[in-house]
């Protein structure tokens, strides 16, 4: 009597079970990432915060983001999308040289935003900026608001000895750290997508590039592969401009994002200035 032999597994079943193991693996690093920020520092670590922070010179990396003169799209008016997260970004560089706190994390809500439409693993990662968000604006009206008013006023509270008592390291600036690192991404994809040219990479070759300068080298290999694959599903060219501007022509959208890149780019950089002053950019 023959044994009938096993059926083999449908292809079109393996073709989706492989997005689907990525992505699980992708929710587990997350996961576990968001319960090592909430429980601190660095295995080991005795600090959160070096002593002497090391010098550190912030260069421009992406060059200046020079738009002409013309008549403000509506998009960068105070109902627009790119105009509602432009605002608060913009305000919480004060003139001394530091980032307000609660007006930063007012842009950055404006910004997960604009970001969650992109599709269903930029949905996820948004989620994760919008956790982080909270917890910060916790510590903003929380006991110890005082010390959560400006960057440099964390920065300073969370060094050593100076608050002791603190239940989970330096809360405010690991957290502080991971959204800075999303905003450089955030910046510089939004850049490349208003300056590209006709004929050359499309928005998700573009952004997936930015990717791999701002996130991937703090990354696993698992993660980053799939990162890559979610931007063969990244959004076209011209449905990024319509979800920034919708209504404008070509060539209003693209000005719009710059100028919401330029903004980003300010930001970033005095962040970028503050977090190395304060030994902060190799926290996680």
């Amino acid at each position: 009597m023959r044994v009938p032999l096993p059926q083999p597994v449908p292809r079109r079943w393996l073709r989706s079970a492989i997005p689907l193991a990525i992505f699980t693996l992708l929710l587990v690093y997350l996961w576990a990432r968001s319960l090592r920020a909430l429980s601190g520092c660095k295995p080991g670590a005795q600090s959160c915060i070096a002593r002497e922070p090391p010098s550190f010179q912030v260069r421009q990396q992406s060059g200046p983001l020079e738009a002409p003169e013309r008549e403000e799209p509506q998009c960068l008016g105070p109902q627009g999308m790119l105009g509602r997260m432009m605002r608060p970004f913009r305000a919480s560089l004060n003139p001394e040289r530091d980032v307000e706190l609660s007006l930063y994390l007012a842009g950055w809500r404006e910004l997960v935003r604009f970001l969650a439409p992109l599709g269903s693993i930029f949905a996820f990662a948004t989620s994760e900026a919008s956790a982080k968000v909270t917890a910060l604006e916790a510590l903003v009206h929380g006991p110890e608001a005082a010390h959560y008013t400006s960057l440099a006023t964390m920065v300073a509270w969370e060094r050593p000895g100076i608050a002791p008592r603190l239940p989970a390291g330096c809360p405010g600036s690991l957290t502080m750290l991971l959204l800075h690192r999303a905003l450089r991404w955030s910046q510089l994809c939004l850049h490349r997508v208003a300056t590209g040219m006709l004929g050359g990479p499309d928005a998700g070759a573009q952004c997936s590039d930015a990717y791999g300068t701002a996130l991937a080298p703090h990354h696993p290999w698992f993660v980053r592969q799939a990162a890559h694959l979610a931007f063969l599903a990244f959004p076209g060219r011209g449905r990024l401009l319509e979800l920034a501007c919708p209504g404008s022509k070509e060539a209003e959208a693209r000005n719009a994002l710059v100028r919401a890149a330029g903004t980003l780019e300010d930001v970033y950089n005095r962040t970028q200035s503050l977090l190395a002053e304060g030994g902060l950019l190799e926290l996680a």
